[in-house]
Order: structure tokens, then sequence, then C-alpha cells
């Protein structure tokens, strides 16, 4: 299968991974600080050294330990992740995390925006269903959700009318449960908000959660979805 064609600025920030040198892939949802719960999701998921780990971005911010989140992942040569909107905050300065080191925000300025494999792309927000992927920038593929203009949880969802052709694992979008379509997933079931943080087994077409156990910070219940199309079981 053919690399999709990427904006120019993504293009540049895009990683191209074989799934066929890993014996299993799973792909993770917004972690956001949430150490002890990714802890437990790693467990339960037990990775060995040959399996894949990608998260969808927003490793950091509002949960308690973004530090520790970042150091969990760089440390583990198999794990890797999006830039995320959060991510993308830190790393243009409108937000700041104090335990953050210098080098740790280098290492967020050289995620990728995009990772991809044959018939998958992961990025932290979406794929605008009306306009081509190479007219998506930087912005779009952190902040896309939904279809009218704005970052707004008021709908229509661009999940729910892509229609591939590749299918995309995304986060941003804070779910009841992980919205399960044909060509999109979306995999962020507000850890740190009290929900779980969700991981799919590629191979095993399986979906794993482990619930969050700390509200670190209050949601309304009007951002939180409930996806049209039924999760898996």
């Amino acid at each position: 299968m053919s690399v999709p064609s990427f904006h120019p600025d993504v293009a540049e920030q895009h990683l191209r991974v074989d799934i066929d040198d890993w014996d299993d892939v799973y792909v993770v949802g917004d972690v956001h600080g949430c150490l002890p719960a990714l802890e437990r999701l790693v467990d339960r998921l037990d990775p060995s050294e040959d399996d894949l780990v990608v998260f969808v971005g927003d490793l950091v911010r509002k949960g308690p330990d973004s530090k520790g989140v970042v150091d969990y992942v760089r440390e583990r040569d198999n794990f890797l992740t999006v830039r995320g909107n959060n991510e993308e905050k830190l790393i243009r300065g409108t937000k700041e995390i104090d335990a953050l080191t210098d080098d740790d925000l280098e290492w967020m300025s050289n995620l990728p925006v995009a990772i991809t494999w044959d018939g998958a792309i992961v990025v932290h927000g979406g794929v605008h269903p009306e306009k081509p992927l190479s007219e998506h920038d930087v912005d779009d593929l952190e902040n896309t959700r939904a279809m009218n203009p704005g970052d707004s949880y008021d709908g229509p969802f661009w999940f729910e009318h892509y229609e591939g052709p590749e299918r995309v694992f995304f986060g941003h979008t804070v779910m009841a449960h992980p919205a399960v379509f044909e060509h999109a997933m979306g995999l962020d079931t507000g850890a740190v908000y009290g929900g779980a943080l969700t991981a799919y087994d590629l191979h095993a077409d399986e979906l794993v959660a482990v619930d969050s156990e700390v509200t670190h910070e209050s949601r309304k219940d009007s951002k939180i979805i409930e996806p049209r199309q039924p999760a898996l079981v």
C-alpha cells in the first residue's frame, strides 16, 4: 500500500513504520500525566521488546506527573508517540510545566505529527473528511474534532463521516467509551477526568482498558462524547 500524501509541513514530521518488524502493535489513548494508570495499562498489555506501543499524543498536562510519563515513554525504544496539541502548547510556550527540562521540550519538538503503517494513520486530532489529507497542516492534524469551524464538541464529528482509505487512530476528543468505526478509532476515554486509559491491540483486534481510579480534573458531561457507533466488546 502506498504512503499517504501529506502537507509539506507534515511530510517533514511523519514517521513511517513497518509493523511486520514487530510481534504485536498497541495504540494507546491520551495519558495526560496519569503515570499510575499508564503503568497499570502497560502491565496489562505486557509488551515485550519485540512489540510496538504507539501513543496518540497528549502525554502531558492536566494530570499530576507529566514528567514521569515523558520519562517512562522516552526510556523505552519500542514506545513511540505523535505530538498532541498539549505537547504543541509547551513547544510554542503558551503553556509551561516546570518539571519538564529543555531536553524534554526538544524531544517533544522532534516528535512526529503522524505515524503511519500500511492501512493506518496515527494522529492526535483527526482528518477532516471534506478536505484532502495533503491539505491538512500540523494544527489540523492535532486539533480536528468537529466538521464545523473551531475545536467544538457540538459536532458533527469528523470520525462519523470519514471514509478512509486509511484507518485513523486518534485521541483529543474525550469519549465515554472508545469510538470504533471502520475507518477511525478514538481512544481518549478520559483517564485524567476519572475515566479509563484505553489501548487497542492491533493483532488481537481487542480493546484493553484500565480505570484511572483518580479524577484529576473535572469535565462537563457535554464535553464527553457518546460515540454513535457501538464500541467493540
